[in-house]
């Protein structure tokens, strides 16, 4: 694992996000020898590199490649799981997330539900989205919300590497499925990490940057780049506060809410097409119970409802950037 910067007072130091994924991977598999982790080219290639080298240390029996079916590698990390082991499968893009439906939705989801209680179901589904890298509409969707109608599952997005690897681990260690989802261009991210153990709550929300005019959610990828549309803003006299949603099921609307009662306008950025997607829910949640801390009709930042095009020129254009949320913000505040 390559190490750039370390404080060697305080044991941070700097990783990129794949970096520190692995590396809580590894720390997990250490602690408790019930961890595996399989998928497709997990074990001899990592193509994200997040698996990499994890086979050399723990060998076949705990870190397996998979046949290319996502339904068999949905079921077999059931089926470890009920029989006491805490798989981490990885698929291996989120479009074939929809190949592992049935396996996810119809059983994961509901396993506690159907035993009143009484089995668990520990297992960590793996995914990540590659919007921006020109993989074109069958390898680029963000799929998120297609989880929140299965109440049973729990979906976490991470924004940085420090959160990357503390709700892996805390996901690891969760006796609820959580589906992990990673976005592709993120991965090369690097910023400061803390040695040691520590963990990330999974139903909790991050205040990255405080502020008194508006309330700004990112979700993943979108979240640096509210940082960034937060930095310009404030030159141009309007305050921004940053929240990083980073659970996704279950949503932390109290930090939501409380940040809504100080700024009365909100703006919601993510990868996600706007119809049915994570911003449309939040939006319903805040009109439905907080109308009234509202004094403009809240903005949302989305992709357009169309299949993500290949070229990239089209794609970037499709996207959110900084320059869309900054337009976003400016017009709330002049409402």
């Amino acid at each position: 694992m390559r190490v750039v910067k370390q404080d060697m007072e305080s044991g941070v130091r700097e990783l990129s996000y794949a970096d520190a994924l692995r590396e809580a991977l590894i720390e997990e598999m250490r602690r408790d020898h019930r961890v595996i982790v399989f998928g497709e080219d997990v074990a001899v290639y990592s193509i994200f590199k997040v698996t990499k080298g994890l086979i050399d240390e723990f060998g076949p029996e705990r870190v397996r490649d998979t046949p290319i079916s996502e339904a068999a590698i949905a079921g077999a990390a059931i089926g470890a799981a009920l029989m006491g082991l805490r798989p981490v499968a990885e698929i291996m893009y989120m479009d074939f997330m929809t190949l592992a439906m049935d396996m996810l939705v119809t059983h994961a989801a509901k396993l506690r539900f159907y035993s009143g209680g009484q089995v668990k179901l520990p297992l960590v589904i793996r995914t990540q989205y590659s919007l921006g890298r020109a993989h074109a509409a069958q390898h680029s969707q963000v799929l998120i919300a297609c989880f929140l109608q299965s109440p049973g599952i729990k979906i976490v997005a991470p924004a940085t590497p420090k959160d990357a690897k503390g709700l892996l681990k805390s996901a690891i260690r969760d006796d609820d499925p959580v589906i992990f989802v990673e976005a592709a261009s993120l991965y090369r991210m690097r910023g400061e990490v803390p040695g040691g153990e520590y963990l990330v709550p999974i139903g909790k929300c991050d205040v990255k940057r405080e502020g008194s005019d508006v309330t700004l959610i990112g979700v993943s990828r979108t979240v640096p780049l509210c940082l960034e549309a937060a930095k310009i803003l404030k030159e141009k006299g309007i305050d921004v506060e940053v929240i990083d949603l980073m659970t996704i099921q279950p949503i932390d609307y109290d930090t939501i809410v409380e940040s809504l009662e100080k700024t009365h306008r909100l703006v919601i950025a993510e990868d996600s097409v706007k119809t049915g997607g994570v911003s449309s829910e939040i939006s319903a949640y805040v009109t439905e119970h907080h109308f009234d801390s509202l004094k403009a009709p809240i903005i949302r930042v989305n992709s357009p409802p169309m299949p993500v095009p290949f070229s990239p020129p089209l794609e970037q254009e499709y996207m959110v950037d900084v320059g869309k949320i900054v337009r976003a913000v400016e017009k709330i505040v002049s409402r």
